[in-house]
């Protein structure tokens, strides 16, 4: 692959499948292992930049840095750190739409390893079994912390919805700021990004406007 294409990958925000990208042997080794080599790139990376990395405030960086990828930034890259997503029975026999609003994404753009922040509204329809409201939360947070393209997040929540839930009448919707096009490129820092995902009934127009009409948003997808 080119320079120009892979610029023209980053830049188009081309994404290459629902699934995030991951080799066969990603947990091959331990997050202790992760953490000593990520450290080591970083160290590499801050010399190349011309850093000292004698000085008293840098020094600690790169085992802070790989820390943080490892345990927090990229946490969602792991399987183990699924949030379980109990169900339980829908004892109300509530069967209107239930809204999720406002979740705050922090995830990181695969493009270019720099913030993606905003929201999500993560919608459902019950199908005899509900969920947690803090589950839905752990659900967009753990496949927000890994590197992402916006488009797949939104995705990828919709699915594990649909999963745990045993229905395909989920909704989300993602409204949020990449700072690979805020403070870099274009440097556009008004700008933001809305994808959506609709299953089930969430398809049918009615449904849809009405989930819309509680964000308070265009209904023009």
């Amino acid at each position: 692959m080119n320079d120009e294409r892979i610029e023209e990958i980053g830049e188009n925000h081309l994404a290459t499948s629902a699934k995030t990208p991951l080799r066969a042997d990603a947990f091959a080794i331990s997050d202790e292992e992760k953490i000593n080599k990520i450290q080591e790139s970083v160290k590499d990376i801050l010399h190349t930049l011309g850093m000292d990395l004698e000085d008293d405030s840098i020094q600690g960086t790169p085992k802070r840095v790989a820390k943080a990828f490892v345990n927090e930034i990229f946490m969602g890259l792991n399987p183990a750190n699924m949030p379980k997503a109990s169900t339980f029975d829908n004892n109300y026999n509530y069967g209107e739409m239930l809204v999720e609003k406002n979740i705050v994404v922090y995830s990181t753009c695969e493009h270019h390893l720099l913030p993606i922040i905003g929201r999500a509204h993560v919608a459902y329809i019950s199908n005899g079994k509900v969920i947690g409201l803090s589950k839905m939360n752990r659900i967009v947070e753990y496949f927000a912390k890994r590197p992402q393209v916006q488009e797949r997040l939104t995705m990828q929540v919709v699915q594990a919805m649909q999963e745990a839930l045993g229905t395909d009448d989920v909704a989300c919707v993602i409204d949020a700021k990449h700072l690979c096009v805020n403070s870099r490129g274009i440097k556009d820092i008004e700008s933001s990004t809305v994808t959506s995902e609709f299953g089930g009934k969430f398809k049918e127009k009615e449904t849809k406007k009405e989930f819309l009409q509680y964000l308070q948003m265009e209904t023009n997808f």
